[in-house]
């Protein structure tokens, strides 16, 4: 059988590093770390080896379609498949950002969800049997982030909740709402006034129809894919305010990677960083970030 294979995007520092840490320790397999800038990439390689870890490197930047598809192209040719897909690239403005929202909205999406996507595209069809994948979502990703009691914001939960929610309108909605924010008219039409909630929420309801999709054309194939919230973690995207160690936001990436064959839950999930599998249309949320 062949060698399996773990790729883990935007992993030279962060929740990324420690995700690819704990399954160059655990996980029987070749485990990628990717980075967009190389030489950030390779010493995030070191780092890992002189704690005697294996770790092997390949750039890889989630906002270009050429780079992603040099990296599907290698592993074709150098394994000709793929087992452990973590999606954990992704950004954020800080909240004193100065860019016109219509600009962060627009860069946001494109970033944490079109270019989620697109690496979900290129690389799903080398997902052998058994392929467990993860899409770093975030608290901001749950559901009720679509806040509000107004027409506008039911009818968008109403819509983002469908279990038949295809991945063109999904893709339409969120082109709608980056139209809206160049007018000012977001709130006005039930969104919230935060582009990576709206990114957020679009990972997670992205990851429901993957699975939906990929069990209608891929039923015996038992690959798994969930959403994680990793948790309010120390990094350079919380500023480092958040009260988890990035090992701590590791662990249900981690889990959900490693998930047993043929496991009947979670599938198409919201998971929060111990491990619990929310409900992502009703909830409630835990109460603990």
């Amino acid at each position: 059988m062949p060698r399996k294979v773990a790729v883990v995007t935007g992993s030279n520092k962060g929740i990324g590093l420690s995700i690819v840490r704990a399954l160059c320790q655990k996980y029987d397999g070749d485990v990628y770390l990717t980075a967009r800038d190389e030489s950030r990439g390779q010493e995030a390689v070191q780092l890992l080896k002189k704690e005697g870890l294996n770790p092997k490197f390949h750039t890889l930047d989630i906002e270009s379609l050429e780079s992603i598809k040099k990296f599907r192209d290698f592993l074709k040719k150098e394994h000709d498949g793929l087992d452990v897909l973590v999606n954990n690239a992704g950004m954020a403005y800080k909240q004193a950002a100065t860019e016109p929202f219509s600009e962060q909205a627009e860069v946001t999406s494109k970033v944490n969800f079109w270019g989620t996507m697109n690496i979900c595209n290129e690389l799903f069809p080398l997902l052998r049997p058994h392929a467990r994948v993860v899409n770093i979502s975030s608290v901001c990703g749950f559901l009720q982030k679509i806040r509000g009691d107004e027409p506008q914001s039911i009818e968008l939960r109403k819509r983002l909740a469908n279990p038949k929610l295809a991945t063109p309108e999904l893709e339409s909605m969120i082109k709608s709402f980056i139209e809206l924010t160049k007018t000012g008219t977001h709130v006005a039409n039930g969104w919230p006034n935060s582009a990576y909630d709206v990114s957020k929420v679009a990972v997670s309801a992205l990851t429901r129809i993957q699975q939906r999709e990929i069990d209608e054309s891929r039923p015996s194939d038992d690959i798994v894919i969930n959403s994680v919230h990793p948790g309010y973690v120390d990094t350079d995207m919380t500023s480092h305010k958040g009260v988890l160690t990035p090992e701590q936001g590791a662990v249900a990436a981690v889990w959900c990677a490693t998930l047993a064959p043929n496991v009947k839950d979670p599938r198409g999930g919201y998971i929060w960083h111990d491990k619990t599998i929310v409900d992502w249309v009703n909830g409630p949320l835990p109460s603990a970030y």
